[in-house]
């Protein structure tokens, strides 16, 4: 019989693995991206506290395009880079959350280290 995949099971089951070698301290947070068909969301997230330090997502007022889409994921990634160096944060670890690296994650990332992150 033939079974079907279960693709959020599959994410989760990659970030896992993803999130055992990744931790994001008070000298290097983690930029953790999630995704949805409606909405991208970016965290800079301290791990060892438990805090997160800065967020943005496609609902926030400042972002422009409202959609799930590379242009929005464009806007998102500067918008994250921009509050995370308001914070005297330039280097982080990029978690992509179980995602395959294309697409809007890949412009996220981009955009994000165009606006000055080190990663």
């Amino acid at each position: 019989m033939i079974t079907k995949i279960n693709k959020k099971a599959e994410r989760a089951r990659r970030h896992a693995r993803v999130r055992r070698k990744i931790s994001g301290t008070t000298e290097c947070p983690r930029l953790a991206v999630s995704k949805s068909n409606k909405n991208i969301i970016a965290q800079v997230i301290d791990d060892t506290k438990g805090e997160t330090l800065v967020y943005v997502s496609t609902l926030d007022k400042e972002i422009k395009t409202k959609k799930a889409n590379k242009e929005a994921a464009k806007e998102v990634g500067t918008l994250v880079a921009k509050k995370a160096l308001d914070k005297k944060i330039d280097t982080v670890v990029f978690d992509r959350g179980g995602y395959i690296y294309h697409g809007v994650v890949k412009e996220l990332a981009d955009a994000a280290r165009e606006a000055g992150l080190k990663f």
